[in-house]
């Protein structure tokens, strides 16, 4: 795979000196940065996809104005919740 560079980034002094207090052990400020810059992405990606699917459940909304109860929601959303926990917890 090809690679290529970012930009330079110019930060303060005291950014910087954070930045090198919290590299680990034999790690590098590409590695960071590019780890950094990783999951900025990922995370931008799924607020998009977030983004996308509230828009379209607006619009089938505003279409048919079929909508479930709020109770429904919150409890099937409790469900996924609790559920989630239970399997953070057994790993």
């Amino acid at each position: 795979m090809k690679s290529s560079v970012i930009p330079q980034v110019r930060v303060e002094l005291a950014l910087r000196e954070q930045l090198d207090a919290v590299l680990r052990e034999r790690e590098t400020l590409s590695e960071f940065v590019t780890d950094a810059v990783r999951r900025a992405v990922e995370q931008r990606r799924v607020e998009a996809e977030f983004q996308a699917r509230g828009e379209a459940a607006w619009a089938r909304f505003q279409q048919d104005g079929a909508a479930a109860p709020a109770d429904e929601v919150i409890d099937r959303l409790q469900r996924k919740l609790d559920a989630k926990r239970k399997q953070l917890r057994s790993t």
